[in-house]
């Protein structure tokens, strides 16, 4: 047993420090082209004559590409290994999103967006399930809380670069803005050729990997799989047949809504309240950020610690749900901040515990397709969380209603989470 444990020890460090700190740069790129879109909003409403409305379903446009490809991207990847197909994926993706500059107008708009959803699809569902090859199931809660970190990272970075990057307009004749999607896509497509050559398919493809440590890896991933029940999640007609696979969706969905009613909204919300220049909304920004980042790893943590998860996801949500209804009831940029950092803790504290719950119940082409279809599904949540509220400020003239209303959809969202049985 000691000998075992030792194994058991070295192989999960050695797949951690190979596969996360890679990974977590991919996804710090992939969310910070998706959400650089809210700050390019500082200036390319006013400069292109964007309303609200245009800006929120523009916005949120990007999810629907996402949604159309989601499942066969997924589907795809396993067949054809996660090397080759999320280099695709990001070569794809950072073409599209420098082109973001050629914006013209509320059409142009729409159909870049539309496309960049299309492109990325399955770059998110395709790195869980990629986790799920390499990690025993109580080490993955923690681990996807590590990857997704990024997100929140991509928060901090994104802020003060994309609020600086705002300060070029003008040069070389192109606007602030401009620079920004120019920029900021770049880097996509040269991290895409170093996936090439730097991820490992699977675990009998690591060279950095004893055959000793492969074998005990591949018997524990068999024996996990041989212990899930028989009845759901092992192929895609039982995973659109299962009732608890649709629920994650719906979790999901309310989850996504808050996260881009944040990511998206906040700078302009703040820019509502305050004369801030571009760069200060940039750097007041991260701080929920840096919130979520410490929430996500110890939330993470600890469910992995305890091996309980939906719990600790259902009062992370209700936790945003707070956070995000007490934003409406303010009016000073302190306290925006606060509720947004309450809110953030929520909703990115909720991301570990909600994918290891939801993971544990698929497998194989199962899990290929049900945690995309989870994805793609809760990913409409990111269409209809910015559309909602760029209607609702439009009609009333702030961002109260819009609010209130995801604070609702995150509250029933950890009230679903909290009905779901563990098996």
């Amino acid at each position: 047993m000691p000998e075992s444990a030792a194994i058991e020890k070295r192989v999960v460090r050695k797949i951690t420090l190979h596969l996360i700190p890679l990974m977590f740069a991919l996804y710090i790129l992939a969310y910070l082209d998706r959400i650089n879109v809210g700050f390019a909003a500082l200036q390319m409403n006013t400069d292109l004559n964007l309303s609200g409305t245009v800006f929120g379903i523009g916005s949120g446009i990007f999810f629907i590409g996402y949604f159309l490809f989601e499942i066969p991207s997924n589907l795809i990847l396993h067949r054809v290994g996660a090397r080759f197909w999320i280099a695709r994926i990001m070569i794809t993706w950072g073409i599209v999103s420098s082109a973001m500059i050629f914006v013209q107008g509320p059409k142009s708009f729409y159909w870049l967006r539309f496309l960049l959803g299309l492109a990325e699809a399955g770059f998110f569902p395709g790195m869980i399930l990629y986790l799920t090859y390499w990690f025993p199931a109580r080490y993955l809660a923690r681990n996807v809380a590590l990857f997704m970190t990024a997100t929140a990272v991509a928060g901090i970075i994104g802020g003060p670069l994309s609020g600086a990057l705002l300060t070029l307009h003008g040069f070389l004749g192109l606007a602030g803005w401009q620079w920004l999607f120019l920029l900021e896509g770049i880097p996509s497509v040269v991290m895409g050729i170093v996936v090439w050559f730097l991820l490992t398919d699977r675990p009998d493809h690591a060279t950095w990997l004893t055959a000793g440590e492969k074998q005990w890896l591949a018997g524990q991933l068999e024996r996990e799989t041989a212990a899930r029940p028989a009845g759901e999640g092992r192929n895609l007609r039982q995973v659109l047949g299962s009732t608890r696979v649709w629920g994650f969706c719906a979790v999901y969905f309310a989850l996504v809504v808050g996260l881009y009613a944040i990511s998206l909204w906040m700078p302009l919300i703040l820019r509502s309240l305050s004369t801030m220049s571009d760069l200060a909304i940039g750097l007041v920004s991260t701080l929920p950020y840096f919130a979520a980042c410490i929430a996500m790893v110890l939330i993470g943590g600890h469910s992995d610690r305890s091996g309980e998860r939906r719990v600790h996801a259902a009062w992370a949500l209700l936790t945003a749900a707070g956070g995000i209804a007490l934003s409406a009831f303010t009016d000073r940029v302190p306290a925006e901040i606060a509720c947004f950092m309450i809110a953030a803790v929520g909703i990115w504290g909720a991301l570990g515990p909600f994918w290891a719950f939801s993971s544990s119940f698929l497998t194989g082409a199962g899990a290929a397709g049900g945690i995309a279809l989870i994805n793609s599904i809760g990913n409409l949540g990111g269409f209809t969380g910015p559309a909602l509220i760029g209607i609702l400020k439009d009609h009333t003239g702030n961002y109260e209603a819009g609010r209130l209303l995801v604070a609702v959809l995150l509250a029933a969202g950890g009230a679903w989470t909290a009905s779901i049985r563990n098996r």
